[in-house]
Formats: C-alpha cells, structure tokens, sequence
C-alpha cells in the first residue's frame, strides 16, 4: 500500500450490501481501503476476505467482538497516520453514503483541513424516512445552536480528514461514545481552529440490513451535548 488516501468503514452485519460497496470503492484509483469488521455473525468478513485476495489496496481488521463505530473509527484515524496516509476518508458501508463521491471529498482536501458531507445545505438531501429525517434535522439544529459552531452537519460519517494539516487534532481526546462521537469530533476540530468545509450529499435510506442506531442513543446525543457546552 503507497497510495496518500485512505478509505475506512466499519462493518456489522452488511453481508446485503458490502460486494456493492466493494465493487464501487474498488474502482476507486489511487485509494487504499481499510474495514474493520466488528465480527459479523453473518458473515459480512468472510466476503471481503474473498475480495482481498485480488485487491492488494484492501485491509480488513476484525475485532473480536461490538466495540462500537467511535472505537472503531479512533482506531482508523490511528491506523492511517501510522501508515504515513496524507487523507482520510470515512464512511458508512450500507450504501447511504455514495461512494463515488469520495474523489469529491479528496478534491476539497487539495484545499481543506477537515471535509463533511452534508445533506442540510444547497445541493444536499436526506432521503430517509420522515420519522428519522425531522430527527436527524432538529438535532442538527439543536446541535449548532447550543455549541455555536458555523456547520449544519454534525452526525454523517461521511468525512474527510487531512492528516498531515490536522496536527492540534487529537481524536483520541474525544470522549463522547457511539454516534455522539461524531458530533464531538467537530465539536474538537472547530475548538481547534480548524476550518469547516461542507459538501452537499444525497443520504440515500438503506434498501438492505438494518439500521444500527439504537433508540437510546438520541437522549445520549442530548446528554453528551450538555457536557460538550459546560463542562468541556
């Protein structure tokens, strides 16, 4: 592996959906990819396992057993600068995130420390259901009312990080566990003083699988939240 940019996701349980994320990031030129597979009773390892042996530019780290996606992504922004990668992108493997979009994402890195995708600006959409689309937008809202931060996208892991830029950046220090991690890491680059580049992107709904957001994790955004404002 030589290539500067990384591709990350973490996996549970995409056995429906990895062969086409494969076979679109794949086709990707000058990008490695690394997946860290959370140990999918479905078999979602035992697949790329398959497409790792004629795609040298992908790695697969399986864990043992749910340590959840902030441990997971923490353990790949690590990974990526120990392996000397200049970008980082990361992303969801159940296909919401388009993955031809990620030259897109290296494209604002020629000029950006720190690129998020976002469904609530010019351009950008959320497709899913009403339910978890009025979810998704007020929290968001809430979210930059409280922390005071210029960006309308705090919780899509479609990211993209320049490491070689990011050098007051530590993602270790983000406290916040499962998908508030998200929001804290913006919360911690804007504390940094970097700046926020939102891209417009269309968040398709998952046709297959099933979501792994758990209905506690909203009253634990709200939590985590209320710490970041006043205790951070």
């Amino acid at each position: 592996m030589n290539n500067k940019t990384l591709i990350f996701t973490a996996t549970y349980n995409e056995s429906e959906n990895i062969k086409n994320f494969l076979g679109i990031v794949l086709s990707l030129k000058n990008t490695d990819i690394l997946i860290i597979d959370d140990n999918s009773p479905d078999g979602t390892s035992k697949i790329i396992e398959n497409f790792k042996k004629e795609n040298v530019n992908l790695s697969l780290l399986v864990r043992k057993e749910k340590e959840g996606l902030d441990t997971a992504h923490k353990k790949a922004f690590n990974y990526a600068k120990e392996k000397g990668y200049k970008y980082l992108i990361t992303m969801d493997a159940d296909l919401s995130h388009d993955p031809s979009k990620v030259p897109m994402f290296i494209e604002e890195l020629n000029f950006s420390p720190f690129v998020i995708g976002s469904r609530y600006i010019q351009g950008g959409r959320n497709e899913t259901k009403l339910s978890r689309y009025l979810l998704s937008i007020i929290g968001n809202k809430i979210i930059k009312l409280v922390l005071g931060i210029n960006c309308e996208e705090f919780t899509t892991s479609y990211r993209g990080f320049d490491l070689s830029k990011l050098t007051n950046f530590d993602i270790n220090k983000v406290k916040s566990r499962g998908y508030s991690f998200f929001m804290e890491t913006i919360y911690q680059i804007d504390k940094a003083g970097y700046t926020i580049k939102q891209v417009p992107i269309i968040f398709a709904d998952r046709k297959k699988g099933v979501s792994k957001i758990p209905k506690i994790e909203t009253l634990r955004t709200l939590k985590n939240l209320f710490l970041l404002k006043f205790f951070s």
